[in-house]
């Protein structure tokens, strides 16, 4: 539809019931924010072709810390923030995107090369992304795209695979006549990501955000890993999801992220293999004194919680889908004890005077009092933690937290159904 006719049917409520499935929301709070970017790119570019609204969420990792690298599984689920745009073809060969509160960026369709002057810049995810969809065959064409996200910027709720799937929803509705599949823009977001972002990363950010709901997923084959959605209706189980920004200090943490990786390599290698996942644990633990002096002790504790962590990811997923939602938890439990003290994410030995991720589990779990989970969320380190709190404690913990970490730090999430979507 065109433009203008999207913006009347926002305007006049037509789209409430689509836009509350997909955005998880109630109908005037989805309205106000799809008609907001709608008027926005009418305003700014004033574009004539095919128009719509897309989505990509951002997501949360619930089961599995630092099992994907080694090709373990993962339990991961999109949540009820997001980046909304509004976007309409515009007859040329340029991609132009104006994100609400940064400069607008403008992408040269017909020049898809990787740029090392766009690592880790918006303009690389769009180039990389188009390129993606150009790999496959697609027929690229220029659009116009204005943009909202509510997504918190280095919450570890993976913000720039939200744009991925975001920008290749535009695409797959305005290039691919909707043929990608949710799996299919998630690799393609990986792909951006990795050569046109310059990150590394794995593809459960993408996977998250991209198939929707809770999804337990077997990275044995990263190329082609295997997604299970989990049915759980997470509203039902008389607990909120809350993740803590501890606002600390990303910077200088790489080599300690890169660490894990190495140690965790290190100990596959004494076996001829690049992946613990390919190691069985049984020899492991048969070669465990020597590991000890060939690898060091921090590299097989590190070890011990992949073969645990990997397990539990899968376990976790099984109490699910049984409806077994204490059984859930305390594996939750589990798992953040495993990541403090085997694989050791918690803090930077490089910095033990920072060790704000610490505090807030240790408060967390004073706050809770026994019930719920808490976890260290993401790569750790730094940045945030998890938080699975009873419904009637909700209050006093976000209060007990702020308390410490200020105002805002305590982020009260649900597990969104949806995905990466084109909603109209």
């Amino acid at each position: 539809m065109e433009l203008s006719t999207l913006i009347e049917k926002i305007k006049t409520g037509a789209l409430d019931e689509r836009l509350r499935g997909v955005l998880d929301c109630d109908a005037a709070s989805a309205r106000k924010r799809a008609l907001g970017v709608a008027e926005t790119l009418a305003d700014t570019y004033a574009p004539q072709g095919r128009a719509g609204l897309f989505s990509g969420p951002g997501r949360t990792e619930i089961g599995g810390n630092h099992t994907d690298h080694q090709h373990g599984h993962v339990l991961c689920g999109s949540v009820d923030l997001d980046v909304l745009a509004a976007a309409a073809l515009n007859g040329t060969d340029t991609a132009r995107l104006q994100s609400a509160g940064y400069d607008p960026i403008t992408v040269e369709l017909s020049d898809l090369e990787p740029r090392k002057a766009e690592y880790g810049t918006t303009a690389g995810l769009v180039r990389g992304v188009a390129a993606g969809i150009r790999n496959l065959g697609y027929k690229l064409a220029g659009f116009d795209a204005c943009a909202v996200s509510t997504v918190l910027s280095g919450s570890g709720l993976s913000s720039s695979a939200a744009f991925e799937v975001l920008v290749g929803n535009i695409l797959n509705a305005l290039c691919c006549d909707g043929r990608l599949d949710a799996v299919t823009i998630a690799k393609i977001g990986q792909y951006a990501e990795n050569v046109y972002f310059g990150k590394p990363c794995g593809l459960m950010d993408q996977m998250g955000s991209s198939v929707g709901g809770a999804v337990a997923i077997d990275f044995a084959d990263p190329v082609n890993p295997v997604i299970t959605p989990v049915r759980y209706d997470f509203a039902a189980s008389g607990h909120v999801l809350c993740i803590i920004d501890t606002r600390s200090d990303h910077a200088d943490l790489t080599g300690d992220y890169a660490a894990i990786t190495q140690e965790m390599g290190a100990v596959a290698a004494r076996f001829g293999k690049r992946w613990l996942r390919e190691v069985p644990e049984k020899d492991f633990r048969a070669a465990l004194p020597a590991l000890r002096e060939q690898c060091g002790d921090r590299a097989v504790l590190r070890a011990m919680h992949f073969y645990a962590d990997d397990r539990r990811a899968q376990a976790e997923a099984a109490a699910l889908e049984k409806g077994d939602f204490d059984e859930f938890l305390r594996l939750v439990n589990q798992s953040g004890l495993s990541s403090e003290t085997l694989l050791q994410n918690i803090w930077s030995p490089a910095k033990p005077e920072k060790q704000a991720v610490a505090v807030a589990l240790a408060l967390g779990r004073e706050l809770l009092g026994g019930q719920g989970a808490v976890r260290v969320h993401g790569g750790g380190f730094a940045g945030t933690v998890q938080a699975f709190v009873p419904e009637d404690r909700t209050e006093a913990f976000k209060a007990g937290i702020e308390a410490v970490f200020g105002q805002g730090a305590c982020h009260v999430l649900r597990i969104r159904p949806t995905g990466g979507a084109a909603i109209v």
